[in-house]
């Protein structure tokens, strides 16, 4: 179930989304100031926020920016102000949407669900963690429970390839066209042989196997 945070000072607006976002099947929080976000930052971790812009003790803007690397999450910005330069300044920020006042709640809800759904596929694609193994392929940083791993580049995109891949059979050329990439490197079946090897002994051990081969065919990643 997702969670929403709303940070918005008109009460019956507020009340309006939270009951339209339960509604919808979202778990939703509620804060009615900058100071009452403050409070909730560090103790709640949520999937959206939903953010007035011009709020009673302080501005939006102002709040996402100075908490925008703590939250890490997609933000939509609500106002009553439709001035080209405060949208240009919400996106700048990082704003998914900016949504001027008065709008549409279904409008709203569309929103949300697209966001939502965006955000999750790219939190897939771009991190993997089962409580053992875990993978930020944007930053290539690789870890087994505590203790961090290296992996070479084509080390870290077999791995993708696997885990995009969960419980599929890929053959050997499938995964060699995958590895062939724009600029020319080519992977021919001793090298994946080798390099799959390598992936192995360093990503698994007795109590943990996530590639299984499919002898006659290929491989496939079955996570633990």
């Amino acid at each position: 179930m997702s969670k929403i945070i709303i940070i918005e000072d008109d009460n019956l607006l507020n009340n309006t989304l939270q009951f339209n976002l339960k509604m919808e099947g979202y778990e939703v929080f509620s804060c009615y100031s900058v100071s009452d976000a403050e409070k909730h930052i560090t103790t709640s971790c949520a999937d959206l926020l939903i953010m007035d812009v011009n709020l009673g003790d302080g501005n939006g803007f102002e709040l996402l920016k100075k908490y925008k690397d703590c939250w890490k999450i997609p933000c939509i910005f609500l106002t009553a102000n439709d001035m080209e330069s405060d949208m240009l300044k919400g996106y700048e920020l990082g704003a998914e949407d900016y949504i001027t006042k008065p709008f549409s709640i279904p409008v709203l809800l569309k929103k949300c669900k697209v966001i939502l759904k965006r955000f999750e596929q790219k939190e897939t694609a771009d991190f993997y963690n089962d409580g053992y193994l875990n993978v930020n392929f944007e930053t290539m940083a690789v870890s087994l429970g505590n203790e961090k791993i290296s992996l070479t580049p084509l080390e870290i995109r077999m791995l993708k390839i696997f885990i995009s891949s969960n419980n599929q059979v890929l053959t050997r050329n499938i995964l060699m066209d995958k590895l062939w990439d724009s600029s020319g490197n080519y992977v021919d079946e001793h090298a994946l042989t080798t390099n799959i090897g390598r992936l192995r002994s360093k990503i698994e051990n007795e109590n943990y196997k996530y590639i299984k081969t499919i002898y006659g065919m290929g491989y496939m990643w079955t996570g633990q």
